[in-house]
């Protein structure tokens, strides 16, 4: 499969999770997730294998910890691309404030809209709006599989 092919089943994979309730830690489609777990069941199922799962953690993880442990963990799995680069199909890295760790991510369905679990609304698509654009932290392509 090409980058475009995995971009597009990436896509398409995500928006099956829209309506998936919230649930800490979950990885189920249409039974829960949180965003993360979002990450870990689209991958699951683009890849056919387990991303490695970080362990338990507490909600306030990122606040605790002041870590960036997502980003230092996605490093790992998937190649970082410039944020200028984005693209449908992209992992995306959220700070919810400048000087805290990242710990929301989501993946981008259009140049302007985003697939994520988002705490009380559950999977939802949401546009990527400039308050959201100011929070991104870092942008990652889907590997192509071995």
């Amino acid at each position: 499969m090409k980058g475009d092919d995995i971009a597009a089943s990436v896509v398409a994979e995500a928006l099956e999770w829209v309506g998936t309730p919230y649930r800490h830690q979950g990885s189920r489609k249409g039974v829960g997730c949180d965003c993360l777990g979002l990450l870990l069941g689209v991958w699951r199922e683009i890849y056919g294998r387990e991303l490695d799962r970080p362990g338990p953690y507490a909600p306030d993880w990122a606040e605790a910890t002041e870590q960036e442990r997502l980003l230092d963990g996605l490093r790992k799995h998937m190649p970082e691309k410039p944020v200028a680069a984005i693209a449908a199909g992209d992992l995306i890295v959220f700070r919810w404030r400048p000087h805290l760790p990242a710990k929301h991510a989501a993946i981008l369905t259009e140049p302007d809209c985003f697939v994520h679990a988002y705490q009380d609304h559950g999977v939802t698509l949401t546009r990527l709006v400039p308050q959201w654009r100011r929070r991104i932290a870092a942008v990652f392509a889907f590997p192509n599989p071995t």
